[in-house]
C-alpha cells in the first residue's frame, strides 16, 4: 500500500485480544485456559508467531463459566455444558421472536 493510498483515520479497534490481555479480562490461570483449549471449548486464533488470539466474546463465556462454577460448585466439564446450554437457549428464544415478529 503507498503512503499516497492512506485514507487516513484512526485504525480500526481489533475483535481479538492477546494471552496475556485474555489473562488479564478473566483473571483465570493460564492452565485453566489451557484445559478450555485442549478440551476445544475455547477455539484463539494463531499469529504467524504463533501467539494466542481470542475473541472478545470467550472473555465473556469464561466470565460465565467461571461465576457457574464458583455458584453451583460445578466442574469445568460440567460448567461448559451449562454454558453451551444456556447459549443454545438464548439463541433458540431468539429465532422464535424474530419468527413471531414475521407472522
Amino acid at each position: 500500500m503507498d503512503i499516497k493510498d492512506f485514507s487516513g483515520g484512526f485504525p480500526v479497534r481489533s475483535r481479538m485480544v492477546s494471552w496475556a490481555e485474555f489473562l488479564e479480562l478473566t483473571t483465570v490461570h493460564p492452565s485453566r485456559l489451557g484445559e478450555l483449549i485442549d478440551l476445544g471449548w475455547i477455539e484463539p486464533q494463531r499469529t504467524g508467531q504463533e501467539a494466542y488470539l481470542f475473541r472478545i466474546r470467550d472473555v465473556y463465556r469464561l466470565r460465565k463459566l467461571m461465576r457457574l462454577m464458583e455458584d453451583l460448585e460445578l466442574g469445568l466439564v460440567g460448567g461448559t455444558i451449562v454454558v453451551d446450554l444456556l447459549e443454545r437457549i438464548e439463541f433458540l428464544e431468539n429465532k422464535v421472536a424474530e419468527l413471531e415478529r414475521l407472522l
